[in-house]
């Protein structure tokens, strides 16, 4: 039996997948992405073709399948697992970025891993997926970076070659933002608009913020939301499009979040004239 598979593809980039497979033989047929496959079911008796001995799997296990490599397995009972797919591109750019070009040997595949800060990406991931992806690209872009990060084997520590920000250069991104708030925003854009790589935009922009990027995208347009239901000339759905939320729920959810009330409810406190 085919697992049923719910996903969220935010770019050609990282994808993820959340799976619920039968018992049964499981093939996974090697594509053109690396696979990130992060078990969550309690005690899942599995039998892999790759080292062709049997396993126990846990919630919290990882498989990592490189891009071009075949795999599969036999599960005794039903599971639950997500599957991220990253992009060998995204790989290849991070290394570069940081200054560890990727090599053949730079990630192999591995069975069993156990990786708490893959395992809290993944989740993270999932809840957006959950939420029938609020965050969009730039938030799977972001977790994208750092698994790559993660599959090259750093640390998320600022690399010591790294250039901080300059007053000009983080004024031009921040500008970037606030002019094109009600647009799909990536980090490749913003770190061209910087003259960055993304990785070192991704570290620097929090430096000099105290916010990640994607949160700090949040806040602008939660901020930019909040004057215009103040304003009263457009309706909370219109809203939502004006300040880049792709649904009227979405923004519900931040300014419930933010402000503690509802769109109506804050539009409804706007002076009277």
């Amino acid at each position: 039996m085919r697992p049923q598979i719910d996903s969220a593809p935010w770019s050609t980039a990282v994808s993820i997948a959340s799976t619920h497979g039968e018992p049964g033989s499981h093939p996974l047929p090697a594509i053109d992405a690396h696979r990130i496959r992060v078990h969550l079911s309690p005690a899942t008796r599995s039998f892999c073709r790759e080292t062709g001995y049997p396993a126990l799997r846990e919630v919290g296990d990882i498989d990592l399948i490189p891009s071009g490599t075949a795999g599969g397995f036999d599960a005794e009972t039903a599971y639950e697992s997500l599957e991220i797919r990253l992009s060998p591109t995204v790989l290849d750019r991070v290394a570069a970025e940081i200054g560890r070009p990727a090599s053949a040997g730079a990630f192999e595949m591995r069975h069993m891993l156990r990786n708490d800060r893959i395992f809290l990406l993944a989740r993270a991931l999932e809840n957006d997926l959950t939420a029938s992806s609020p965050s969009g690209i730039l938030y799977a872009e972001s977790v994208g970076v750092a698994l790559a990060i993660q599959l090259l084997g750093l640390t998320e520590d600022p690399p010591a070659r790294a250039i901080r920000l300059s007053p000009n250069q983080l004024k031009r991104v921040l500008s970037y933002i606030d002019a094109h708030l009600d647009q799909p925003l990536t980090l490749e854009t913003l770190s061209r608009e910087a003259g960055v790589s993304s990785s070192h935009l991704r570290t620097w922009f929090k430096v000099a913020t105290g916010l990640t990027v994607h949160r700090y995208v949040l806040r602008r347009r939660v901020e930019r939301a909040r004057v215009l239901l103040l304003q009263g000339a457009l309706r909370p759905s219109e809203v939502a499009l004006e300040v880049g939320f792709a649904h009227q729920s979405h923004l519900a959810r931040w300014i419930r979040r933010e402000f503690g009330c509802t769109p109506n409810s804050l539009r409804r406190t706007r002076p009277s004239r």
